[in-house]
């Protein structure tokens, strides 16, 4: 089974979390955190910056480490380590998904999360319950 390992970025900003639904592929219309593959060489928090670069058109700051999951797809197994990010530009423009959600905790089973973003978000909701 071929194995990729990527980044995703869990962006805040005002006490909601970014949601991106993808435009392409076997996936087209599920919701994920944005981020992709990382390249030779890159740290992760180097090409989660790339990678926010590039889909979004804007610059983060990699706030903090959330998790990591490790997930079967039919055809590709899955590393992606997971990122608080704040933005550091207030624009987003999407170059890849073909919709975005600024979604509150309470909101976060609005959308069909991709398998193993559904993880991601089991994990934040158990970091952002108030203690």
């Amino acid at each position: 089974m071929k194995r990729i390992e990527v980044v995703a970025a869990v962006i805040r900003k005002d006490g909601c979390i970014f949601a991106s639904q993808r435009g392409y592929g076997a996936w087209k219309d599920w919701w994920e955190f944005p981020g992709g593959k990382m390249e030779l060489g890159e740290t992760r928090e180097e090409a989660l910056r790339r990678e926010i670069k590039e889909e979004l058109q804007a610059d983060v700051s990699v706030d903090e480490f959330l998790c990591t999951v490790e997930y079967d797809y039919p055809d590709i197994h899955l590393t992606m380590h997971c990122f608080f990010c704040s933005l550091l530009s207030e624009t987003l423009h999407l170059n890849e998904h073909e919709a975005a959600r600024w979604l509150t905790t309470d909101e976060l089973d609005s959308v069909e999360w991709l398998p193993a973003d559904v993880l991601v978000v089991k994990e934040l909701r158990r970091r952002l319950q108030p203690l």
